[in-house]
């Protein structure tokens, strides 16, 4: 049999679960910021989703109208080109990397993690604290004193609701013979 012509992997799926695969794949990677999945499908959804970057720099409405078109939820569309789109300004392609990992245990399937190249995650800028005023000071001490003493008794209220919630099956009830 010839192998010409064939573009691309089936993963044993028809053509609309293939479709959903590479898009939950796509999402998940967009929204957690890595994912691990087998070889295969990691190489499948990286075009996948450079081809989405690249249309979330343009970042105009019709580019942003495909990206909702090619992932499943709009949020992950609007995380795309919103938040991480202009964290990858300065690179034009390559934004994915593919690192192998130690195969499945189950089955022995090569893994793969596949993850962003430049770090997404960079550091919220401390703001800082508003100052309290003299009155919301002796607000929230007066509160705190009276919440001191009061505490105890819901404590073991709470203990007996915790004890019926972690005994999941309920009492049996004996019947008498005869009854149903």
């Amino acid at each position: 049999m010839h192998r010409h012509g064939y573009q691309g992997t089936k993963f044993g799926r028809e053509r609309d679960q293939r479709e959903a695969l590479l898009k939950s794949l796509a999402e998940a990677l967009i929204i957690h910021g890595a994912i691990v999945t087998t070889l295969p499908k990691a190489k499948a959804v990286v075009p996948y989703v450079e081809k989405l970057i690249t249309k979330a720099k343009k970042g105009d409405l019709h580019n942003r109208r495909q990206i909702i078109a090619a992932l499943q939820t709009v949020h992950a569309a609007h995380h795309l080109v919103d938040e991480i789109a202009p964290k990858l300004g300065n690179r034009n392609s390559g934004h994915l990397r593919v690192v192998r990992q130690d195969n499945r245990r189950g089955d022995n399937a090569a893994m793969a993690r596949v993850s962003f190249v430049d770090d997404l995650q960079v550091a919220p800028v401390a703001q800082p604290a508003a100052q309290k005023t003299a009155a919301k000071q002796h607000h929230d001490e007066a509160s705190q004193a009276q919440g001191a003493h009061v505490s105890a008794k819901p404590k073991a209220a709470n203990a007996k609701a915790t004890d019926r919630h972690l005994s999941h099956k309920p009492a049996v009830q004996v019947r008498k013979s005869g009854e149903r």
